[in-house]
């Protein structure tokens, strides 16, 4: 069932976003689409989302570092999960590649040698092959490029069983 959109006024719908927007970063695809959703015409939202950013209530570039450093931390995802989540969000390629200029190479492979080796602890294999076969999707599954697995995985000492490693 669709949900009826609520007549609210120019005035009201900018106090809204702002009062959102104080609390938590927002893309400015999101706040258009909140905006749709109160019923307001094309024009109106283009208007205020034009108006929250020129404001500083949102800023993509502000929203990449901090949608980056919050999906590292706590999601331990890869580079590229975290690119297309940002293109999903219709954030400018331009914008994200700046923002991932923050960050070190050395971060995300730090951050993929240590859930690999967490993950081993738990990879049944009867076969060093298919060991690695489990790493490997379980890091693409997280957004890290082959590459930089392949590299990680050389690092690791597979050969030796689970138990024996540290």
């Amino acid at each position: 069932m669709k949900q009826k959109a609520k007549n609210v006024t120019q005035k009201q719908a900018y106090a809204r976003m702002t009062r959102i927007c104080a609390r938590k970063e927002y893309a400015p695809y999101e706040i258009r689409q909140k905006l749709l959703l109160l019923g307001l015409a094309d024009n109106v939202v283009d208007k205020l989302v034009k108006r929250l950013i020129k404001e500083r209530y949102i800023d993509e570039r502000r929203y990449a570092e901090s949608y980056i450093r919050d999906k590292l931390q706590f999601n331990k995802w890869g580079k590229r999960k975290i690119e297309l989540h940002l293109a999903q969000k219709r954030i400018s390629p331009d914008v994200v590649g700046d923002a991932f200029a923050q960050f070190s190479e050395s971060q995300f492979s730090e951050l993929l040698l240590l859930l690999l080796q967490k993950k081993l602890k738990s990879v049944s294999g009867r076969s060093v092959p298919e060991r690695r076969m489990k790493l490997l999707r379980y890091a693409l599954g997280r957004g890290f490029t082959v590459d930089e697995i392949g590299q990680c995985l050389k690092m690791m000492d597979l050969d030796s069983s689970p138990d024996e490693t540290q």
